[in-house]
């Protein structure tokens, strides 16, 4: 088991940095706050096993970031287990449907909006991603964030290449970016290692970091495939051939890095 750690959880002093807890679920701390994305902390989610060390919930996270409301994205029990009372940034259409089912501190947030959560701020980006949950749920947007603080920081989501993510060049010390999945191909608004690769030559971040790889599998024989490393690999290999100025970090599941 993983402990997802929150700042106020350390006796040291507090210093800039990113957990990836598998999935598209990581822990940036960050201007003393402790911000968790997407978070899928149970070994199991409809079809899907998890195949990675499983993480154990903080004591306390200053805010959770969801960028769409498919229920790899949006899990409720694992929301449940955060606390109905942990102040959420959510999508625009996702925030009522939150509310009805008991969590009290959610905020919508459109393109370009900004939220403070302490002395970070998070600013919501565009996504090419459908987001609505099927087959009764909320028709949400799909979005990223960019949060700020002595750090800038960019968590894509679930999103397909597209050429507006040039407009963040210059300003991103940190890429979070999707590289794979968990089943046998990836749908459209998606990127594979290929298309990440070249989402870091547009953003042109100092630091890349893979996610959403090495985490899930469908359950029962020839339903999907374990991708291992390889996305990851694979993406730190294109990068130095498109964007050889960023460094990519390579994080397992449960493994994090400082700033």
């Amino acid at each position: 088991m993983v402990r997802l750690i929150s700042m106020a959880d350390r006796s040291a002093p507090a210093r800039d940095r990113i957990a990836f807890l598998g999935h598209s679920t990581v822990l940036i701390e960050l201007a003393g706050e402790a911000l968790l994305t997407d978070p899928l902390l149970r070994p199991r989610v409809a079809h899907l096993r998890r195949y990675a060390p499983a993480p154990e919930p903080a004591a306390a996270v200053s805010a959770v970031l969801l960028s769409h409301a498919h229920q790899d994205h949006l899990d409720l029990a694992s929301l449940r287990e955060i606390g109905r009372d942990t102040p959420m940034l959510v999508p625009e259409g996702a925030g009522r449907w939150l509310e009805r089912r008991g969590f009290v501190a959610v905020s919508e947030v459109a393109v370009g909006e900004t939220a403070a959560v302490g002395a970070a701020s998070v600013t919501a980006v565009a996504a090419d991603h459908e987001g609505r949950r099927y087959p009764l749920g909320p028709r949400s947007e799909s979005v990223g964030y960019v949060l700020r603080g002595s750090h800038s920081v960019y968590f894509a989501g679930d999103t397909g290449l597209f050429a507006g993510m040039s407009e963040l060049a210059g300003e991103l010390d940190v890429a979070l970016l999707p590289v794979a999945g968990w089943g046998r191909t990836l749908g459209p608004g998606h990127m594979d290692a290929r298309d990440a690769a070249r989402a870091a030559r547009l953003i042109a971040p100092r630091v890349a970091i893979p996610i959403h790889w090495g985490t899930f599998r469908p359950i029962g024989p020839g339903l999907g495939l374990s991708l291992g490393r390889e996305p990851a690999v694979e993406f730190a290999r294109r990068v130095r051939e498109l964007a050889p100025a960023t460094e990519v970090r390579i994080l397992a599941p449960g493994e994090e890095t400082v700033l």
